[in-house]
């Protein structure tokens, strides 16, 4: 058997999938075979022989498929883990915001009471003072 007698299969690293692989494999062989003047032995040998290479190039495709699919799966998982520290460094800061605005926001509460307090007792002060009677010092 020549080396123009055995039909060869091309694989492409950019191809859309195993299915047309296989399918284009299978027309291949199809149809080598009936252009080929072989006895039946020399055809099922052929068979068997093409059906364990088309088996490893099958097994081969799906490894890296799964392997290509295992690292988008990683990195799709890294950039997810990133994405929820960043939320959880957001809801942390927000948070501390927050007590810090509250705890402004109480004192300055404290200090509008302690001056409407304080206030309140001048103008009582003020008021009393002018309520006493004037001294008798005054009079004369």
């Amino acid at each position: 058997m020549s080396r123009d007698d055995v039909p060869y299969i091309v694989i492409e690293k950019e191809s859309s999938g195993v299915g047309s692989f296989v399918l284009g494999a299978l027309v291949g062989a199809g149809i080598a075979l009936l252009f080929a003047p072989r006895s039946g032995e020399e055809t099922q040998e052929e068979l068997k022989e093409r059906a364990r290479q088309l088996r490893d190039v099958a097994q081969d495709r799906v490894r890296d498929a799964s392997k290509q699919i295992e690292e988008r799966l990683e990195t799709v998982r890294s950039e997810v883990q990133d994405r929820v520290e960043q939320v959880r460094d957001a809801v942390d800061h927000g948070r501390e915001a927050a007590r810090d605005a509250r705890a402004d926001l109480e004192r300055k509460l404290e200090t509008s009471k302690a001056a409407y307090r304080a206030g309140i007792e001048a103008a009582r002060a003020a008021a009393s003072d002018e309520g006493e009677p004037e001294s008798e010092s005054d009079d004369a």
